[in-house]
């Protein structure tokens, strides 16, 4: 019998997984159990609700930014395309994830990550242009940002490398700053 981390982990891909296939509210704590072949007293064990379920599927990947903008709030002078390099590898690395919670627009709002989201995005602009920003940075800002968060889901089958050269670009492009080759990293 595996042990009851595993067991956590095991219903977390599950529900990665059927969330991703059938959106959150249709997919049913029972149908979880089902899968995991385990009963739903035995999910409800390791996650109370639904809602604590996502959370524990997203919260790693909300400490993951908060970290990021964290270090890069640290630093005395952050260079603009480090900054979008260090966005990109995040949102690369958490696609999937990224998918699941863009389908799920109405669940991330119950959970108060869409203001959370919409804070990350002002903290990047600040980082860019300092705290009072023109209409045109922060407009610049969010196209790059966002643009590069949706490169990183749109094309799948572009080689990761590829990918990234071209959204950096892209990103720098939208800012007005000089574009390059980015760091492989």
């Amino acid at each position: 019998m595996p042990r009851p981390s595993d067991t956590k982990q095991r219903i977390l891909e599950i529900a990665r997984e059927l969330f991703t296939q059938q959106g959150v509210q249709r997919t049913s704590l029972q149908e979880i159990a089902d899968r995991l072949g385990i009963t739903k007293a035995a999910l409800y064990y390791h996650f109370s609700s639904r809602e604590q379920l996502v959370r524990s599927i997203v919260q790693p990947i909300i400490d993951e930014e908060e970290e990021f903008l964290a270090a890069c709030e640290a630093l005395d002078h952050v260079e603009p395309r480090a900054l979008l390099e260090g966005y990109f590898d995040f949102h690369y690395r958490n696609r999937k994830e990224i998918v699941l919670m863009l389908g799920e627009l109405t669940t991330l709002a119950d959970l108060g990550l869409i203001d959370l989201v919409l804070d990350w995005r002002k903290r990047l602009v600040k980082l860019l242009y300092g705290p009072n920003p023109t209409l045109e940075q922060a407009a610049r800002a969010v196209i790059a940002f966002g643009g590069l968060q949706d490169c990183t889901i749109q094309f799948t089958d572009t080689p990761r490398h590829e990918l990234r050269r071209a959204a950096i670009d892209g990103a720098c492009a939208a800012l007005g700053i000089a574009t390059g080759a980015s760091n492989p990293a």
